[in-house]
């Protein structure tokens, strides 16, 4: 099945609509397709055709869409690459995808075999010198790095039928329309991002707004100046913003609604964000692995505290036992998720896909029950996963940095719980025998191998560290350390 690439672009009915804009620029509909096709006119020059990959280092701005969409104009894929991430970090994943090409800020930088082009650079006005579009459904669109278990990240490969798919569910069960405009605030290397908040809206031809960076204030007012109908965020931003002084009271009459996902979140800051905005807040569930999401509690309908919702249109949620059988509502076990949003696989992680996949279900590593209305609720995960802000870490990264110190005998991360941020990242060290641990020193290594939101908040040094019953290290009875020290501290406060 071909696709009739990005209709979206520039069908005569809305070429001169307003399309997308940032804080430096503001394009319409004809507009940006015509930087899209300068930017692959570019790409094919240097090599970008059917079947490469193009890596986007780049903070929130228009040329990184410019940039994702100029790769599908040809054929190829796009892996969208955190900014902040440190030069070894950013040279696994561009490594890892092949890439071709890369569109950063700072060409100078080697990362890899990839030729750099500086986004200040891309065309904007095309020569018209490329053929017509051929894409299929089944075309690599995205590779998404998440970080594994394994320490390393590992590719999500993305074609464009789950883009396909996941932007139909999502726009059914939002109800977006033309007259939409999405303040989008995530970071655009998520895929929460570039689906909810990039392609769902512009799909129909409504607007897009981009933030470069989140300030509570700041965001406010863009809301005001802008008149967004609907953003997605995390549960961090909220709690940023119903913190704010009770004087601070902008307009966002024109918000018929916000999401909150990718981290859980407490009722009582749903029952906060709608008391003092007065907009409704639902909370959806999913992962990268399901091209974003899978369940979110309705804009129009019951909204259930505690719950992330029903299942999207067009996806199966269940519950599975350990034993592969399907659970009645009303039990407990892992989350599993079938449709055409469900990823092809783990690129070169024939192993990891297998695992993940391999019964035709999408394993989350999670766990959750089903009520009898068919809303999910998320009660504990499987994995040792971190989930800071909304932003997912997994400890097996950062203990490799850990060990990697000659000090260190042992070592263990957990996440350590934040009135802010949900979780925050806590390291636990055993020194080598008739050693000693350099705080300062190991911690400087962090700060130099992982990107800021993997280094530790703190370093606990210890003689050993605490071993269960077969003789691995302890991590629930870290994390229960920890929660019983915030219970502690905040008595004394």
């Amino acid at each position: 099945m071909t696709l009739d690439f990005l209709p979206w672009l520039r069908p005569a009915s809305y070429d001169d609509r307003p399309c997308v804009r940032d804080e430096r620029l503001a394009l319409t509909y004809r507009e940006f397709g015509e930087r899209v096709e300068a930017a692959a006119e570019q790409f094919a020059a240097r090599g970008v055709g059917a079947g490469s990959v193009v890596a986007v280092m780049l903070p929130n701005r228009i040329e990184l869409l410019v940039s994702i969409m100029a790769a599908w104009r040809l054929g190829a894929a796009a892996t969208p690459v955190n900014p902040t991430l440190t030069v070894p970090e950013a040279a696994h994943q561009i490594g890892d995808s092949g890439a071709e090409l890369l569109v950063t800020t700072d060409p100078s930088v080697v990362h890899g075999d990839a030729v750099t082009l500086a986004a200040d650079r891309l065309a904007s006005t095309p020569e018209g010198t490329l053929p017509p579009p051929e894409n299929a459904a089944s075309d690599l669109a995205l590779l998404v790095y998440t970080s594994g278990s394994t320490g390393r990240p590992k590719g999500v490969m993305l074609d464009h039928g789950n883009l396909d798919a996941m932007i139909t569910s999502m726009g059914a069960a939002i109800g977006i329309t033309t007259d939409d405009h999405c303040l989008l605030v995530l970071p655009l290397f998520h895929v929460n991002a570039i689906c909810v908040s990039f392609l769902t809206p512009i799909s129909v031809g409504a607007q897009l707004s981009v933030l470069e960076r989140f300030h509570p204030v700041e965001f406010l007012s863009s809301i005001e100046r802008l008149r967004p109908t609907y953003f997605s965020a995390v549960p961090t931003i909220y709690s940023h913003l119903v913190a704010l002084p009770e004087e601070v009271r902008p307009d966002v009459s024109s918000v018929r609604f916000a999401i909150c996902g990718a981290a859980p979140a407490p009722p009582d800051l749903f029952a906060g964000v709608e008391k003092r905005f007065g907009f409704p807040l639902v909370e959806g569930y999913g992962l990268s692995e399901g091209t974003c999401a899978s369940t979110c509690n309705p804009v129009d309908g019951v909204r259930k505290p505690g719950s992330v919702g029903p299942a999207l249109p067009g996806q199966l949620v269940a519950i599975m036992a350990p034993d592969g059988s399907l659970l009645p509502l009303g039990e407990r076990g892992e989350v599993v998720i079938k449709g055409g949003n469900v990823m092809r696989g783990y690129l070169h992680r024939p192993e990891a896909t297998a695992e993940a996949l391999g019964d035709g279900w999408l394993h989350t590593g999670d766990v959750g029950i089903l009520d009898e209305d068919g809303y999910l609720r998320i009660v504990d995960r499987i994995k040792d996963m971190i989930i800071r802000g909304g932003e997912n870490i997994y400890p097996k990264e950062i203990e490799n940095v850990l060990h990697s110190d000659p000090s260190v005998l042992e070592a263990a991360v957990v996440g350590g719980p934040d009135p802010v941020y949900g979780e925050v990242v806590v390291a636990f060290v055993a020194p080598e025998p008739g050693g000693e641990v350099d705080r300062d020193a190991v911690l400087a290594r962090c700060r130099a191998e992982l990107a800021k939101i993997k280094v530790p908040v703190a370093l606990h040094v210890r003689e050993t560290l605490p071993k269960n019953a077969v003789g691995k290290i302890d991590k629930p009875g870290l994390r229960a350390q920890l929660a019983d020290l915030a219970v502690a501290a905040g008595k004394d406060s």
